[in-house]
């Protein structure tokens, strides 16, 4: 049982910029990644080089390549097309115009 001379704090209600302080945070190695998507670090890589994906720090190229979360939910949504059937180029492209137009979508929603 709690102490009578302890006040009872109330519960933090939930607040989405938790969510965006935990997702901004989540940085993952490439190993993980292709063990969480099924896709090779090999493939990976050659995303990379095509420049379809970018990893989290760019700039320096001596440590292990490391994705942030969007980059994670890019590389599933290319993957899911690729299933479907789409080429790689073709399936990036795709993915790249929806990501713009939510991106846009939430900049008006905003602005209202």
């Amino acid at each position: 049982m709690g102490s009578a001379n302890k006040p009872i704090k109330p519960k933090k209600m939930y607040d989405v910029d938790d969510d965006y302080a935990i997702l901004s945070k989540l940085i993952v190695g490439i190993g993980e990644v292709a063990e969480m998507t099924g896709i090779p670090q090999r493939q990976l890589r050659y995303w990379q080089d095509k420049g379809i994906i970018k990893t989290f720090s760019e700039h320096d190229k001596a440590i292990t390549r490391r994705f942030n979360y969007a980059e994670i939910k890019k590389i599933i949504l290319i993957k899911e097309l690729i299933d479907e059937g789409f080429t790689l180029d073709a399936a990036a492209k795709k993915v790249e115009k929806r990501i713009a137009i939510i991106q846009e979508t939430f900049r008006k929603l905003i602005k209202q």
